[in-house]
């Protein structure tokens, strides 16, 4: 499909550890709460992106105080492309709604699903890498344009990632003729 959908499947396998570490969510895996545990997740993931959205906020500060408001435009665009992602994940309707209560889907269908799941919580460990770069670059004065544009072109993946996400779902309703 892609070298970003191939990636994310690649490198799933942590996706229950860290849904241990998010509390309520050990029902994930009963087919009668996976409609629930979908929206629970997403809604976990979407308040961690949230708090990464006002550290972004708060170095953008930074940036425009020091003197930087030749970036003001650049930051403004990766924090609108950010906030786009947020609300994507916000407002996404539940990945379960109605295809496991009567039809069983396979294994490999499910492992997919947990697969774009789990990339979806590795990208919030990426935004805080790209922040710390984005904050020492404000600090030194040195990066800024290359930090900024880190930090908008990740945002862009992670919303890649998320639409792949739908796909992967749309086809499945398809392959089980409900779409």
């Amino acid at each position: 499909m892609s070298d970003l959908y191939d990636q994310i499947v690649d490198n799933r396998g942590k996706m229950r550890d860290w849904m241990d570490k998010i509390p309520g969510l050990r029902g994930y895996m009963d087919k009668g709460d996976r409609r629930t545990a979908d929206r629970m997740l997403r809604d976990y993931i979407a308040g961690e992106l949230e708090k990464r959205l006002a550290r972004f906020s708060g170095i953008e500060k930074q940036i425009l105080k020091s003197g930087g408001l030749s970036m003001m435009s650049s930051t403004r665009e990766a924090k609108e492309k950010f906030q786009t992602y947020i609300s994507k994940v916000k407002a996404a309707a539940p990945g379960y709604s109605g295809l496991f209560a009567k039809i069983n889907v396979d294994e490999e269908a499910m492992d997919r699903i947990y697969a774009f799941d789990e990339a979806q919580v590795r990208y919030m460990a990426q935004f805080d890498e790209a922040l710390d770069t984005l904050e020492n670059a404000a600090g030194s004065g040195e990066g800024l344009e290359g930090a900024i544009q880190g930090f908008y072109n990740l945002a862009q993946e992670a919303m890649q990632a998320f639409a792949l996400r739908e796909d992967v779902l749309t086809n499945i309703n398809k392959e089980l003729g409900q779409g």
